[in-house]
């Protein structure tokens, strides 16, 4: 998978600085993948590290705001994650926002959870707890027919300056989250009765995953099959 065949003309921005961050994040219009890296912790008993990475993409930019390389979180950072007008679609998007809020105290507005969007859409395909997730590799695989490389870049050092190789896997990772969203929603859009938004969208207000109204949020299909119970060991 590389987003430079699906989109030649989309632009990759490798950002360190406020002023940077500020102005191209005007350019951003939802929806997007939306995606976090931090450095892993590889001692037993180490805290967690902060995130020190955000990654959003669409058709035609991509920002990999590097975080941990600035003074304060970006302002129009945080106005573009908390607007509820633009999506930010990703896979365990429900643990990152939770642990942005953690690090950095941000909330994130109208967030998609691509697995639980792919089990309403095409649920056919997909049985199972409709809770249980479904990695982005599986996602791009079946509705791309690519290979969407994971491994050990993950496991690298996010808070460094990043080289070639993270900057593609990360722009990677965001822009095919965008590009599964985008092919689910039109699977949506087909379906005599599409699913409703609130089984796979919701907010994450100071860490506190809601729907708009402000109750609290859970992953929930009632139109949801998960098929025959697995057979007994």
């Amino acid at each position: 998978y590389s987003w430079r065949s699906i989109h030649p003309q989309a632009t990759l921005h490798y950002i360190t600085s406020l002023d940077q961050a500020n102005a191209l994040l005007q350019l951003l219009q939802g929806p997007v993948g939306f995606d976090l890296e931090w450095r892993p912790s590889f001692r037993k008993g180490e805290p967690e590290h902060p995130v020190s990475l955000v990654q959003l993409a669409n058709s035609e930019i991509i920002l990999l705001i590097q975080i941990s390389a600035m003074q304060e979180f970006p302002t129009k950072l945080q106005e573009f994650l908390e607007n509820p007008d633009f999506v930010k679609a990703g896979v365990a998007i429900q643990g990152d926002v939770k642990k942005l809020y953690r690090d950095w105290q941000v909330s994130v507005c109208n967030c998609v959870d691509l697995s639980l969007l792919a089990r309403s859409v095409d649920n056919a395909r997909w049985k199972g707890k409709y809770s249980a997730s479904l990695g982005l590799a599986r996602l791009v695989d079946v509705y791309e027919g690519l290979l969407l490389p994971k491994g050990k870049i993950s496991r690298t050092n996010w808070e460094a300056k990043l080289n070639a190789e993270q900057q593609e896997y990360a722009g990677n990772d965001a822009h095919s989250g965008y590009i599964i969203y985008e092919k689910l929603i039109a699977m949506s859009n087909l379906m005599p009765i599409p699913p409703k938004p609130v089984y796979y969208t919701f907010d994450a207000v100071r860490g506190r995953l809601c729907e708009p109204s402000g109750i609290h949020w859970f992953a929930f299909n009632p139109d949801y099959d998960p098929g025959p119970p697995p057979p007994p060991k």
